[in-house]
């Protein structure tokens, strides 16, 4: 073979080479580009429906009380606001974050009554996350029925501050009951009611009653007795429906 050929062989495999790397590397890019378009999509998406997904609206007409709530606020404020959640959903956690001190302030100045609405979510009996989803609303139960609003509320609010992931893994009774003296109770008044699940008959009450009503879905919010659902985000929806009610 002469030298020209060889130099032409020797070409042809360089220019091969160079075309296969630029096919993997556009292949990469695709790649790397549907990756993120589809995490997107998940964030996007991920919303209200981070749980269940029901389009249907949620309408409770002027229904402001139940047994199955912690409320704050004065019962005849010019606005009600409802607020369907579950202990373990991280929506819930967030909308809650956004937008607890604005709703207590608002409370505070009379104008709005805010019901909060624990249940389980996770009906399902074979989903994992059903157990503590139980457990956190029948602890809340039991600290409510023995420590009163005020301690409850705190308990509330402790629950969310300290949610475990939903893969797990679960805290014990013990850490429901320290989180509830953390919160104020006494031990003497909940360890008992907790460590024997005496809050399960009120979660399984609450759980059918928010069924009955058509949520499925949490945070489930109601304005005045009409599902809200104003804003792209739950920063959004919580300022516009604390300037809602102001």
């Amino acid at each position: 073979m002469s030298k020209k050929s060889r130099a032409e062989e020797r070409a042809a495999k360089a220019a091969a080479a160079l075309a296969a790397r630029k096919r993997q590397e556009r292949r990469r890019h695709v790649l790397i580009a549907l990756a993120v378009v589809m995490a997107m999509t998940v964030i996007v998406g991920a919303g209200f429906a981070i749980n269940k997904i029901r389009d249907e609206k949620v309408d409770e007409g002027i229904s402001k009380t139940t047994a199955y709530d912690l409320s704050i606020g004065d019962e005849d404020a010019p606005h009600a606001v409802i607020i369907y959640e579950d202990f373990l959903c991280p929506v819930c956690q967030a909308f809650e974050a956004a937008s607890r001190d604005e709703f207590a302030a608002l409370a505070a100045d009379g104008k709005v009554y805010v019901s909060y609405r624990p249940f389980n979510l996770f009906s399902d009996g074979d989903d994992p996350r059903k157990e503590y989803s139980v457990a956190s609303a029948a602890a809340f139960a039991v600290v409510l029925e023995e420590s009163g609003a005020e301690v409850a509320k705190e308990y509330h609010d402790l629950l969310y501050e300290n949610q475990p992931s939903e893969a797990g893994p679960f805290p014990d009774a013990d850490w429901f009951v320290d989180l509830a003296m953390e919160a104020g109770a006494s031990e003497s008044d909940v360890r008992d009611g907790i460590e024997g699940g005496d809050g399960v008959d009120w979660v399984e009450k609450a759980s059918a009653l928010a069924e009955s009503r058509g949520v499925h879905s949490t945070p489930t919010i109601l304005l005045d007795g009409k599902e809200y659902r104003d804003g792209r985000t739950l920063d959004e929806v919580a300022a516009n429906l604390a300037a809602a009610v102001s």
